[in-house]
């Protein structure tokens, strides 16, 4: 495993460059990623700091800054010290200036304004931290989403990763032999999809849990046999009511939510 530095800079957050870095950094095998995240940098001052922290530990620069007087500092330094410095959004905001026929006004921090679409993530992330696991049954209603799933079928994390993008998501588990609540097979409104999985995969997943919550005692839980006629019980849930359903076995939780989201998004498009 080959380790390398990556100084991540921005005027803002620093969401954006630090989420294209890991989509790029993972086309490489064999590489492991020693992240440096500096964050609303809009001063001469923080850029001589960020530049200090460069020189100590040289590696790649990607950076999202609109001051040009900071991004010439910054790129002028890195051309000195030999490494390399990508603007990463760019050449995406070049394209659109040509294709629109106007320039950009950038200024740092615009993605992230308080404006509807920040309120509504907000609002979504608090309906998914209420509706977490079975909660709150009786407003399923109120979501976009229910996802239903035996134990470590990644429900949670989709459900938040959802819930980041403005979709209000609900999740209830599927428990051996404790029925499903009523008010989940009379919505109307939500999207409603279960999530499956390999029957090996879920026995490893739940076995690294028990091992990190030190218990190591034999249960129903990773039994293989036990753990299939969860999986099966579940598959037969999901299409006696006629619910889409989700593999997640091979699949991130992004994959998994992008794959929730095509759904939801063909169910609300009009035919």
């Amino acid at each position: 495993m080959r380790q390398f530095h990556v100084h991540l800079i921005s005027d803002s957050t620093g969401e954006t460059v630090s989420i294209v870095a890991r989509a790029a950094i993972a086309h490489f095998e064999a590489v492991e990623a020693v992240e440096h995240v500096w964050s609303l940098v809009r001063s001469r001052r923080q850029i001589d700091k960020v530049l200090t922290g460069v020189e100590a530990h040289p590696g790649v620069v990607m950076f999202t800054l609109v001051d040009d007087e900071l991004r010439s500092l910054l790129q002028e330094r890195c051309r000195a010290i030999q490494v390399p410095c990508i603007p990463i959004l760019d050449h995406v905001v070049g394209a659109l200036s040509g294709y629109l026929g106007t320039e950009s006004h950038a200024q740092p921090g615009k993605q992230h304004a308080l404006d509807d679409e920040y309120f509504s993530r907000i609002e979504a992330m608090q309906f998914v931290l209420s509706h977490d696991d079975g909660q709150a049954v009786d407003d399923l209603e109120g979501a976009d989403i229910v996802l239903v799933g035996v134990s470590r079928t990644s429900k949670t994390p989709t459900s938040i990763y959802l819930a980041n993008r403005g979709v209000k998501t609900a999740n209830v588990p599927v428990v051996p032999k404790v029925p499903l609540p009523a008010s989940l097979f009379s919505l109307k409104r939500p999207l409603v999809v279960g999530l499956t999985t390999n029957v090996e995969r879920l026995v490893q997943i739940r076995q690294n849990r028990l091992r990190m919550l030190h218990e190591t005692g034999q249960t129903d839980y990773v039994d293989p046999e036990a753990v299939q006629e969860e999986i099966t019980e579940a598959r037969r849930i999901f299409a006696a009511n006629g619910w889409s359903v989700i593999d997640v076995t091979r699949r991130s939780i992004e994959e998994t939510a992008a794959a929730v989201l095509e759904l939801y998004r063909r169910r609300s498009a009009p035919e």
